[in-house]
């Protein structure tokens, strides 16, 4: 069996809710032995988070959200605010190449755990933070969720319909843009130490990082002094560019984008060369952009007899591209996704056994896999601390019952 990219790495995943523990499955994914470490005085809030199975009760084990984001994990409950619970975190960092944290400032500081402090326990060890502000600036102190990151990031000023207030895209995207990068980070931050010796500490700006994939909104502004605002599912130059209504429901809509003349005779002949488009409203590029709300009324008229894979199929035949604009069900019955097998299939004794996203890059020689399901409350408490640590079961059975392990 091929060797894992990743196997020789030992994460401490601190991180709670999304940023952090996503951080941590990527590189689970990809063969490291990551340790979830929380407590039942401070259990992951994303264990209360849904979906959850129809008529189950909810439990600490059964939130899809959490099964999502910490599969190929290691699970441990304990007890930092306790002498000895501290002491048991320092000792699985110790045996730790990665720490993952993504708490409010001050947060791990309180517990004794800021890399000044961790540093001392193993100077090779390669500390990131996560935080949704970063540690400096005048706002380093403040609290936000992921969802304010799209208010703050510009992101939300330029979505939505212009007559509208700026929209939020309901989706807490900073988290997992800043955890896509801290990996990123890491590997490099591995390749230094393999260089080297030596750990560092890593800090990330969730906000920040969500500023880093609108480049267009920023550099609109310093090169032109433009404020960009909402236009809908508009474009700058292209026309047609719009999602439009499909036959078989609400659901179900397609998304047509015509960048050049060619391309909208294409669409004219798709459409079986209807007299209206043949009017000097729609004789060139900029017409049509003028002219888009009737144009689009013209093309929704012809959409809404097909269904929006028969549009997709039909309008690629003729190089124009169109795609289907998918519910979460249609992603998870998509006939591309499933052929490519994106999504995986593993069994929960809660949950049961379910669909997940997959691995996302595939890998000729150290390919990615989901290895086991999320970790239950505390699952592997007599594994670490009895196999990877040495410590005696009769004394595990005695942190237990002192509620360090907990």
């Amino acid at each position: 069996m091929s060797k894992m990219a990743l196997e020789d790495i030992t994460v401490a995943d601190f991180g709670q809710t999304w940023a952090g523990p996503h951080a941590g499955r990527l590189l689970a994914d990809m063969g490291a032995r990551v340790i979830k470490i929380e407590s039942m005085k401070r259990i992951d809030v994303i264990r209360a988070i849904p979906p959850w199975v129809p008529d189950q009760e909810m439990t600490l084990n059964n939130s899809g959200y959490y099964n999502w984001l910490n599969r190929n994990k290691l699970g441990v409950t304990i007890d930092l605010t306790t002498p000895r619970g501290l002491e048991l975190g320092k000792e699985i960092i110790k045996i730790s190449d990665v720490l993952v944290e993504n708490f409010s400032r001050g947060v791990m500081e309180r517990f004794g755990l800021d890399y000044e402090s961790v540093k001392k326990v193993n100077p090779k060890i390669i500390y990131v933070a996560l935080s949704a502000l970063g540690k400096d600036g005048p706002f380093r102190n403040y609290v936000m969720y992921g969802r304010t990151q799209i208010y703050m990031s510009g992101i939300s000023h330029i979505t939505g319909y212009p007559d509208m207030a700026p929209h939020p895209t309901n989706i807490s995207w900073g988290d997992p843009v800043g955890a896509n990068h801290s990996a990123f980070a890491i590997l490099s931050a591995l390749h230094y130490r393999k260089k080297t010796g030596l750990g560092q500490y890593i800090e990330l700006s969730q906000w920040e990082g969500l500023i880093n994939i609108s480049p267009e909104n920023i550099l609109d502004y310093t090169l032109n002094q433009r404020v960009r605002n909402r236009q809908a599912n508009r474009d700058e130059y292209m026309a047609p560019h719009n999602a439009y209504r499909c036959a078989g429901g609400d659901l179900m809509w397609v998304t047509i984008a015509v960048a050049s003349d060619e391309e909208w005779e294409a669409l004219c002949k798709a459409m079986g060369d209807p007299e209206w488009a043949k009017d000097e409203k729609f004789a060139d590029s900029l017409s049509r952009w003028k002219n888009q709300e009737e144009m689009d009324r013209h093309i929704e008229d012809w959409t809404m007899g097909y269904t929006q894979y028969e549009l997709t199929e039909k309008l690629q035949k003729v190089g124009v591209a169109a795609f289907p604009c998918l519910s979460n069900r249609g992603l998870v019955e998509d006939p591309h996704l499933n052929d490519r097998g994106f999504f995986e299939e593993y069994d929960h004794p809660e949950i049961g056994k379910r669909k997940y996203d997959g691995i996302l890059w595939k890998m000729s020689k150290t390919p990615g896999k989901i290895r086991h399901r999320a970790p239950l409350v505390g699952e592997h408490n007599n594994y670490v601390f009895g196999e990877l640590l040495g410590i005696p079961q009769d004394e595990i059975d005695q942190l237990v019952e002192e509620k360090i392990l907990y």
